[in-house]
């Protein structure tokens, strides 16, 4: 494995690095520049949002499973998750959860995987069946395979590759958190808050380190290989590609962008800005990110997803004002 204090000297970025606090050590992590990890602006007063707005828990994780479009909502608490038929979204079957949820990621067709303290949960995303894994550590981000392999980041920085029994087959260290996780092709990346940057995954130590803005919250891959930072802090969208990393594009978004969120029909990226209240599209195809839409969301919308059978963008408020869905249709209305 890599030496940690070589991790640190192969961080990079196109911008002048900003002073970051250094990590004591004491809890066992690597002693490299850190920082608190970026959050999302508090919003002010929601007006007027587009679409259709129901009922919903406040909400810090939303996704819609690829397979059946249910979507899946992970209350602020972690602890509840709702299922919702977006075709009678008032009426959803609530699953409680034996651990408290960090983050939400696609399992096989028809199920949402849960991140939680030692344990991945398998939830099928239409009858609520639950079933563990179990996992050493607290487990923040997951990502799985085409062929049933899961990959598993933790708090303290430890990536883990599982079989779908829950076999470890492969354990890698050196970062500093875990939080989310990019799989493009046979390339993983890894994206660290505490250090803001992205990190790529060899054989069997961490690979190459870039920069990754000012602060950056949450990570998505495309089908084109991309894989796209949103940077909270520094107010841009970050784009790379992996093998090697390499960051193809960066461009301002005003707003503090924070969730995001593909739509494979139309090819845009939707971005969640939560100082306006507002959801983003953007078109990557050019070589720089173009706004071709601009709509108003429900107050602190944190969490985004599209039903990628439909189109239908959903937005979900983390302070409960609803669960907002915008269809494919109104957006080309231009509402």
């Amino acid at each position: 494995m890599r030496p940690r204090g070589s991790v640190a000297s192969a961080l990079v970025g196109a911008a002048v690095l900003v002073v970051l606090t250094g990590c004591s050590g004491e809890d066992g992590g690597p002693d490299v520049p850190t920082r608190p990890p970026a959050t999302a602006a508090v919003s002010p007063e929601a007006a007027n949002p587009a679409g259709q707005v129901f009922p919903a828990a406040a909400t810090k994780a939303l996704l819609a499973e690829r397979s059946t479009g249910r979507l899946a909502a992970l209350d602020t608490a972690g602890t509840a998750l709702a299922l919702i038929d977006p075709a009678a979204p008032a009426t959803p079957r609530t699953v409680s959860l034996p651990a408290a949820g960090a983050s939400l990621a696609q399992g096989t067709p028809g199920e949402v995987l849960v991140a939680a303290p030692n344990r991945v949960l398998r939830v099928d995303a239409t009858t609520g069946t639950l079933t563990e894994i179990p996992v050493d550590g607290d487990v923040h981000s997951v990502q799985t395979r085409t062929d049933g392999t899961l990959v598993v980041g933790t708090a303290d920085g430890t990536l883990r590759e599982l079989n779908a029994d829950g076999t470890v087959t492969r354990t890698i260290t050196g970062l500093v958190s875990a939080d989310a996780i990019a799989l493009t092709g046979e390339n993983t990346t890894v994206l660290d808050r505490k250090q803001t940057a992205v990190v790529a995954v060899g054989e069997d130590a961490l690979g190459l380190m870039l920069r990754a803005g000012d602060g950056a919250t949450n990570a998505i891959t495309d089908p084109h290989g991309r894989i796209i930072v949103a940077d909270t802090a520094g107010g841009e969208l970050l784009v790379y590609s992996a093998g090697p990393l390499v960051l193809r594009q960066r461009f301002p978004v005003s707003s503090s962008p924070y969730a995001l969120a593909y739509d494979p029909r139309s090819e845009l990226v939707w971005v969640s800005c939560t100082q306006s209240n507002e959801v983003v599209g953007y078109d990557l195809s050019t070589g720089i990110g173009v706004e071709v839409a601009r709509l108003a969301t429900l107050r602190q919308p944190d969490s985004i997803t599209v039903d990628e059978r439909t189109g239908d963008l959903f937005v979900a408020s983390a302070v409960g004002d609803g669960l907002q869905r915008i269809g494919a249709d109104e957006r080309k209305r231009g509402q």
